[in-house]
């Protein structure tokens, strides 16, 4: 951990002194010496301070004017002699300090203390490291022009305001400009920069060419980019993945429960036990509910494997997956996060959507043979009794399955059906609550490639208020609206090209799974599940 330097907190004292009144405004170049004030000495360069009628000149520490110090006595007096001379006297004797980040030019009788000056400077060297306004200079001078971007104005850019935002007047295409400017960048400044396009914050109306205005941000490359996976990462992703692998095996013997012994049964059906039972009770069932494990863990995986085939054609790197256990479930599927910068909202939109849709295929695929081997008298031997009333917990599937089964075998207490329908339910509810439209979850980063984040905040307003009661996900909505809270809520960072349209049919096959989720996650209602003959109803 870096130290910072027993300079760094001094009392400091910065004197000003009024230059001949001039009409308009006045510009001083002050030269640089060896005793200037901390500010002039970290920027190098000139300060020009402009102020009405009277000029503000910089001095260093304790007054001293960094250059001249052996001042006569008599300049000192005819400066003293000036009109208002009594008032600038008590202002040049009261102790001011300046910000390092931006310049602050202290007004006629403000006054920092010197905790403030130590907190500004502490926060500057605890801060991420800033643009460096040489380079800024070279780029306005090299990338912007009437050619590509004509520059009107700067503002701070990124979370803390550590990068440059140019706003101006687009010169071309949007997306030929950005390559061009993109090119520019890395032979001016190599490999130190990210440059984004990005919308133009409160624009007044649509650019002429069609489409939002635009701005272009600069960020160092270590601020923007995401840190490389550390070893206690790995560590911590192992362990979780050993866990996950303990839930699916015990949703897989808590599926046998018409065979489980009385103390395992309460154990997985009463929510008022809180104690376990003897775990050697739990081994001769272990080698039976492998296989629903398999399933279920074989969906997570693939799951990853759609992001990580979806990500290496577009060169982004992606962090090893931390899977989150779970009971009900087995699992809840993984964290995995960007290890790079995505290069434009299409592939926000490729790589979020390809993780779902190759676990609900898998899934939908197990679903389906799972419902047929339910019905063969050859796999008799293989079925499992499990309530009716589970298959009121999904309208999609309930549906699906009530059209397999039919309604004699789907009315009654329970449901003998085979390993593999658990295995593809359980896979398919968790798809889709990985799909769900809010944060930074596959559903959350797909509609904020699509429609942007102002759309993700109404979609995510939505969600977690069909969560908070219960509409969605039925017994399971609490445990994974508290998930997103505490692990996935905030939106995903924008992309280096953050403007450019992703294309209709991505937008429609957005909406579509969506739509899929919500009538994944949506219970059936008694009126329609009595009707339908979906378990008994008037029995519970």
């Amino acid at each position: 951990m870096a130290t910072l330097p027993s300079s760094s907190f001094l009392n400091l004292n910065f004197g000003f002194r009024t230059l001949p009144p001039r009409r308009g405004f006045s510009r001083e170049r002050i030269r640089v010496s060896n005793n200037l004030c901390f500010l002039c000495k970290k920027r190098e360069e000139i300060w020009r301070i402009t102020r009405r009628l009277d000029g503000v000149k910089c001095f260093s520490v304790n007054g001293n004017d960094g250059g001249d110090e052996k001042r006569s006595a008599s300049a000192q007096e005819e400066s003293d002699q000036r009109p208002g001379a009594d008032e600038l006297k008590s202002e040049r004797n009261t102790p001011t300090s300046v910000s390092p980040r931006p310049p602050v030019i202290p007004s006629e009788g403000q006054a920092f203390s010197s905790f403030q000056v130590d907190s500004f400077k502490l926060m500057e060297l605890l801060g991420p490291e800033k643009v460096d306004p040489s380079d800024v200079k070279v780029i306005k001078e090299k990338l912007f022009g009437y050619s590509t971007f004509w520059v009107t104005r700067e503002e701070p850019f990124g979370d803390l305001g550590e990068g440059i935002l140019f706003l101006g007047n687009l010169r071309g295409k949007r997306e030929e400009v950005f390559a061009k400017l993109q090119r520019l960048l890395a032979e001016v400044t190599g490999n130190k920069y990210n440059l984004f396009m990005v919308e133009e914050p409160n624009s007044e109306g649509p650019d002429p060419r069609g489409g939002p205005r635009v701005s272009f941000g600069l960020l160092r490359k270590e601020v923007s980019e995401p840190g490389p996976t550390t070893l206690w990462q790995y560590v911590i992703a192992l362990l979780l993945f050993v866990l996950t692998i303990g839930s699916c095996v015990e949703l897989g013997i808590a599926s046998q429960l018409t065979s489980l012994p009385p103390e395992l049964v309460k154990y997985f059906t009463d929510p008022n036990a809180t104690q376990p039972p003897d775990m050697q009770l739990l081994f001769p069932f272990v080698e039976t509910a492998l296989p629903l494990a398999y399933g279920v863990l074989g969906v997570q995986l693939f799951h990853e494997v759609g992001h990580f085939l979806a990500a290496f054609p577009k060169k982004v790197k992606l962090s090893i997956p931390y899977f989150i256990p779970n009971i009900s479930l087995g699992s809840f599927g993984a964290i995995t996060q960007f290890k790079s910068i995505l290069p434009d909202r299409r592939t926000m939109v490729d790589i979020s959507m390809a993780g779902p849709l190759a676990g609900a295929a898998l899934s939908f695929s197990m679903f389906c043979v799972g419902l047929l081997l339910s019905s063969n008298p050859v796999a008799a031997g293989d079925l499992v009794q499990v309530p009716s009333m589970l298959f009121q917990g999904s309208l999609l599937l309930g549906l699906i399955s009530r059209a397999t089964l039919g309604y004699t075998a789907m009315h009654a207490a329970t449901v003998s059906i085979h390993p593999l329908v658990i295995a593809g339910w359980c896979g398919l509810t968790t798809s889709a609550f990985n799909m769900l439209p809010v944060g930074c979850l596959d559903g959350g980063r797909a509609i904020q490639g699509a429609f942007g984040k102002n759309a993700l905040l109404g979609f995510g307003l939505t969600t977690y208020s069909l969560l908070g009661f219960g509409v969605l996900g039925g017994p399971l909505s609490l445990p994974w609206g508290l998930y997103v809270l505490i692990c996935q809520r905030t939106p995903e960072k924008s992309c280096l090209n953050d403007v450019s349209e992703v294309g209709g049919w991505r937008r429609t096959a957005v909406i579509i799974a969506v739509f899929l989720v919500v009538l994944t996650l949506l219970p059936l209602w008694d009126e329609l599940a009595e009707e339908l003959g979906v378990g008994l109803v008037t029995s519970f």
